[in-house]
Formats: C-alpha cells, structure tokens, sequence
C-alpha cells in the first residue's frame, strides 16, 4: 500500500546529482514552487555542488548516504548515471521515501525488476522521468491514434540523428560504459524508444545491430533495429551520434491506412507532415504546437512534475511509473540481446 498523500504543505524534493540534466529540474521544480521546494542536493564533485546550491539555495551534500539521514524531502530525484540508479532506488524506498528516476531507469533488466519490488515492498512512488510524453506535438499524435485516426497502422521509422563529440564521452568516466552509462540506443535514444510502445502499442520482436564507429567508448556509437508489433505494424529505429556537424533530426513518422503524419525537427518539436482521411477543423491549426528548441530535452520536464506533485498530493495517478518505465527498459534490452547474439528476440522477456 502507497503512504498517505501529503496534506497542508509543499512537497519536499531532493537531487541527487547535480549534472547537466539537473538543471531542466531545478526548473521544473522553481515553475512549480508554489506547491513544491528543494531541500537538499547532492554530488560528488565540488564544483558542481557549489553551483547547485548557489542556484536553489538548498543544503548541499557531498554523500549520498548523509543526505539520506539528514533529508526531510518526501521524494528523492535521481540524475546521477543510470547504473547507479537500481541501488540507489532500494537505499531510498527502504528509507521509506519515494523516488523519480531520469531515464534509463536501469542499465540492466533484473535491476528495473529490482527497483520496482523495491518500491512497492517500501509503499512508496517509483517515478521514471518520460517528459518527451508531454511535447505538444506527440500528444496530438496520441490523441490522433487513439481516436483511430491512421486506421490499421502500417509502419513506424523512428530516427535519432545527433552527435556526441569524443570530448562528451571523456568529460567523465561513467560516460559510454556499460555498467553506468549504456550506448546510444540506452541513452540518447532512450526517449524515442519510449514512443514505440506509448505510442504504437506493445512490440512483439526486435532485431537489431549496433556499432561503435568512431568513438573510443565501449558502448555503440550508431544502432539499428527492426521491430515488429504485436497489431502486425513493422517498424525501423536508426541511432547514431555521428552525425556531421551537429544534432540534425529526433523523428517520428508513422504511416497508416487513414493517415500519415512525420514529427520531426531537432527533437520531435515540427509537425512536418499531417494528413487524415477524415478531415478535422483542428487539423487547420495543429502546427501551432510546433516550437523551437536548442535542446534535446525539449520543454516537458514541469508538465512531468505537474503530476508527479499531484500524484504526491493525492489529486492524481502517476502518469509512468516503474512499471511504465520497465516497458522501453525491456525494448532496449531485447534490442542489445538482439545484437550481441545476432538473432530476433521476442518479447516479453522473462520475468
């Protein structure tokens, strides 16, 4: 059973990690701050601690388990590298307080697994981060399938153009290794991975092939994957971070027997391509959801924060929690079995 909903005062976050990813929640977390506050941070490094304390004048913290004793914060976020995320989970349900996670939730299938019994064991919220959800742009996608807009969906090309120079990867050492980072299906991709499930519906098998091209990491640098759904639509996933000179394209299109429609730009943030059978007067005005970014992240982490807040008032339902996270988590995993053994794997996995 999940703790009593907090009543009569804000909700108490702490960080864990103070990193790059840090600040699109420190953010979220000020836009909202009538309702919710940062009480602790902690990290590692001290210049990085510095800054993060300097910002959101919250108690800084060089241990992660110091902070565990000290902290008042009903929910710990976690934005340290993803291999670290399983054990730091359990530490944080056993301490009896609820826990965000940025993706991947894990690196490993039995440790997505682990994280999930860990926080329902403690009766406490496993919330993983999926703010690419909350882009207006794939959310009129979602309503256009749902409404069964495409008819019987055909195919699905998902592709994540970016570039990750060899300077990104050497900036720290957890970075491209397996046990604490994942390649680039893991990670960047990890997001868009998402979309294959949220959007398409549940994926019956995957076939995929990784290489790492031109960066001395030991992960991959560039993937691909065929999928086949469980509805019979096939699909493609093509990743790499090689792209020259720069990120050029996050997209999504999707064909069916009604409907066609692409998102593409930097990170799914154009409506490119939007055409129905049944034609809509909404469908007059759907590229004002378009935006401009600079950033992969996109602008979804306070829309995320909005019910993870309400979740822990007691106003709403978590929108993904770890169950939800463990779906793209086991995608991923079938597509590097898939590649490492060099044959189709289907799903689901064994539980």
């Amino acid at each position: 059973m999940i703790q009593s909903a907090i009543r009569g005062r804000r909700v108490r976050f702490a960080l864990v990690g103070a990193g790059r990813i840090a600040a699109n929640h420190f953010k979220a977390i000020e836009t909202h701050g009538e309702r919710c506050e940062l009480v602790d941070v902690c990290d590692v490094s001290p210049d990085a601690l510095q800054a993060a304390t300097a910002r959101t004048k919250a108690t800084g913290h060089t241990s992660f388990a110091g902070m565990l004793e000290k902290t008042t914060a009903d929910c710990v976020i976690l934005t340290t590298p993803s291999g670290l995320h399983p054990t730091q989970t359990i530490r944080i349900a056993r301490s009896g307080r609820h826990v965000m996670t940025e993706k991947p939730m894990a690196t490993r299938w039995k440790d997505g697994l682990a994280m999930v019994e860990a926080c329902d064991s403690a009766g406490v919220h496993l919330f993983v981060v999926k703010q690419n959800r909350r882009n207006a742009t794939l959310q009129l996608v979602k309503r256009a399938v749902e409404q069964g807009r495409f008819g019987r969906i055909y195919s699905v090309a998902i592709n994540v153009f970016w570039t990750r120079p060899q300077d990104y990867y050497d900036s720290a050492k957890w970075r491209g290794t397996w046990e604490f980072d994942g390649g680039a299906f893991m990670n960047q991709a990890s997001h868009y991975v998402d979309l294959l499930d949220w959007l398409i519906g549940p994926v019956e098998s995957a076939m995929a092939f990784t290489a790492t091209l031109a960066r001395n990491i030991e992960v991959e640098d560039t993937g691909v994957a065929a999928l086949r759904w469980r509805s019979g639509t096939v699909g493609t996933l093509n990743v790499t971070m090689l792209t020259y000179p720069r990120n050029f394209e996050g997209s999504i299109t999707i064909l069916g027997e009604k409907g066609t429609v692409r998102i593409g730009g930097l990170a799914v943030n154009e409506i490119q391509h939007w055409e129905f059978a049944d034609k809509r007067p909404e469908d007059e005005t759907v590229k004002q959801a378009n935006y401009e970014t600079t950033s992969v992240y996109g602008f979804g982490h306070p829309l995320y924060y909005d019910n993870v807040i309400k979740t822990l008032l007691g106003e709403a339902e978590p929108e993904t929690d770890g169950r939800e996270g463990l779906k793209s988590l086991e995608l991923l995993i079938a597509m590097y079995l898939s590649a490492r053994d060099g044959k189709r794997i289907s799903l689901p996995l064994e539980y």
